[in-house]
C-alpha cells in the first residue's frame, strides 16, 4: 500500500536445541494466532498470505501482511516450518489479537497424518498442559504462550519480604467487578512494574480480575489484588470516568429568539439621542470700524476691506479661551491623578469664526493699477483700445456694510457654550471700542 508505513516484525521463537523425540511428539501441529504488533494493538486485518497451504518456509521468509489503521506490517518467521492450514484467508477484517489464523507444522512432518488442534480460548487458559511443550508452544507474539504447570497453578502467588498479601477478610468483604481471564494483549509497563514490585509473575496476571477495556489488566487491579487498595477501587474509578466522559445536556435551555429581539429593541430605545448644538448670537455695531476704515483711506490712501477687521478681531478673540466643560479624556484623568492638572493652563486657543448677518452682497471697491504698455504695440505703432473701468460705488458709512447693527453668531457644541460666549464678547469689545488695534 503506497504511502503506508511498513514495518517488519519477526516471530519470537524461544531458542531451543533440536533433540531426539518420539514420532508422536514430533508429528504435532500448533496454532498460529494473530500477533500484537504494538502494545496498543487489539485487532488487525490480513492483507495477504505470502505462503500457501502445504508450502515450507525458512527463517526470515514473510508469512503474511497485516494491516491496521496506522500501518502495514510484514510478519516473518524465525525458524523453518510448514504452513499446514490457513483459518483466516486474505482480506479478513477485524481479526482480534490472539485469534487463530493458521496452523503450523515442523519441517519433515507428515501432513496427511496430522490433525488440526482445537483453538485455545480464554476459558480454557487454566487447563494444564503437558510438562514438556513443543518449542512452538513456548513462543510469544504470534503463537499461544506456554501455560504454567499444575504445581505453579495451584501454588499461591509469591511475594517479596514485606509485601502486603491479600487477606481473606478483605477479599470476602468486597468483590471486584472484573473477571480473571487470560491476558491476550501485552501488559502495560505500569502493570509489569507492579507485578515485579509485589513478587508476582506473568502467570499470576491471568488470575487477577481485570477491569480495563476489553478485559485488559490495569495497575489498580494488581494493587487491589495484593491488598494495597480497596478491591472495588478500580471499578469505581472506571465507572466514575465513564460517567464524567459524557456531557449532561438535559438542563440546558434554549433562549427563544423573540426574547433576544425584544432585548435589542429595548436597548435601542433606551440609548439617549446625540446632544444638539446650540447657536449663540450677539449684536455688534460696526460704526467704530467704519469710521476707522474711512480715516485710514483718507490718510494713507489704502482701503482695508471689512473682512480684514473681522478676521483680525477673530484672531484676538480666540486667544486664551476657557476650557470647554465636557467629559474628561484619558489624558485629563491621568493628569488629575498625578496632580498635573494643578499646573497646566486652564485655557486654550479656539478656532471659531463668526457668521455675520447684515452685510451687503456687494464687494468693497479696490484700486486698480495702470497696465504697462505692451512692447509689441510700441514696435508695431499700434495703440490698444482703452478699457472701461467700473465706476466706484459711493461710500455710505462704509464700503459694502450697512450702518445698522450686525449680528455675529457661532454654533457651539455641548459644553462649549461659555467658551463661545467669551469669544463673541471679546469680538464685541475689539470691534466697538478698540478698532485701531486691527489696523496694524
Amino acid at each position: 500500500m503506497a504511502g503506508v508505513l511498513r514495518r517488519t516484525s519477526r516471530l519470537l521463537y524461544a531458542p531451543s536445541k533440536r533433540s531426539f523425540r518420539t514420532s508422536a511428539a514430533y508429528n504435532a501441529a500448533q496454532n498460529f494466532t494473530m500477533p500484537a504488533m504494538s502494545p496498543t494493538m487489539t485487532e488487525g486485518n490480513i492483507a495477504s498470505w505470502q505462503v500457501k497451504e502445504g508450502d515450507s518456509f525458512s527463517a526470515g521468509d514473510v508469512l503474511l501482511e497485516i494491516e491496521t489503521d496506522k500501518a502495514q506490517m510484514d510478519v516473518e518467521a524465525q525458524e523453518d516450518g510448514i504452513l499446514f492450514k490457513i483459518t483466516q484467508s486474505d482480506g479478513s477484517k477485524g481479526v482480534k489479537v490472539g485469534t487463530r489464523i493458521a496452523v503450523l507444522a515442523d519441517p519433515g512432518d507428515d501432513l496427511s497424518s496430522l490433525s488440526v488442534p482445537e483453538e485455545k480460548s480464554s476459558s480454557t487458559s487454566s487447563t494444564p498442559k503437558p510438562a514438556t511443550p513443543s518449542p512452538q508452544e513456548e513462543t510469544q507474539g504470534g503463537i499461544d504462550a506456554a501455560k504454567s504447570s499444575e504445581s505453579q497453578a495451584e501454588s499461591p502467588p509469591s511475594s517479596k519480604a514485606g509485601a502486603a498479601a491479600p487477606s481473606p477478610d478483605s477479599s470476602s468483604a468486597s468483590t471486584p467487578s472484573g473477571k480473571s481471564t487470560k491476558q491476550r494483549y501485552p501488559l502495560y509497563p505500569s502493570v509489569m512494574f507492579a507485578l515485579k514490585e509485589h513478587g508476582l509473575s506473568k502467570a499470576d496476571a491471568d488470575k487477577i480480575p481485570a477491569t480495563g477495556p476489553n478485559g485488559r489488566l490495569l495497575k489498580g487491579d494488581v494493587l487491589s489484588y495484593v491488598g494495597s487498595i480497596a478491591k472495588d477501587y478500580s471499578s469505581q474509578q472506571s465507572a466514575r470516568l465513564t460517567k464524567l466522559g459524557h456531557m449532561d445536556l438535559s438542563k440546558i435551555q434554549v433562549v427563544p429568539a423573540e426574547t433576544k429581539t425584544r432585548a435589542a429593541k429595548k436597548e435601542e430605545a433606551v440609548s439617549p439621542p446625540p446632544p444638539a448644538d446650540t447657536e449663540i448670537a450677539l449684536p455688534i455695531s460696526l460704526s467704530a470700524v467704519i469710521a476707522t476704515q474711512k480715516r485710514v483711506k483718507d490718510t494713507l490712501g489704502i482701503t482695508l476691506p471689512l473682512g480684514v477687521f473681522i478676521g483680525r478681531a477673530s484672531e484676538l478673540a480666540n486667544e486664551d479661551l476657557p476650557l470647554a466643560k465636557g467629559k474628561p479624556t484619558a489624558d485629563d484623568l491621568f493628569n488629575s491623578i498625578i496632580g498635573a492638572d494643578q499646573v497646566e493652563s486652564r485655557s486654550s486657543r479656539g478656532a471659531y469664526f463668526p457668521y455675520v448677518t447684515g452685510l451687503s452682497a456687494s464687494s468693497p471697491a479696490t484700486s486698480t493699477r495702470a497696465k504697462k504698455a505692451d512692447v509689441f504695440d510700441e514696435i508695431l505703432g499700434t495703440k490698444p483700445a482703452p478699457r472701461r473701468q467700473a465706476a466706484l460705488p459711493p461710500l455710505v458709512g462704509a464700503e459694502g456694510v450697512a450702518t445698522t447693527t450686525n449680528v455675529f453668531s457661532v454654533t457651539a457644541k455641548q459644553g462649549e457654550e461659555q467658551r463661545v460666549q467669551t469669544y463673541l464678547e471679546r469680538m464685541k469689545l475689539v470691534l466697538e471700542a478698540e478698532p485701531g488695534r486691527l489696523v496694524l
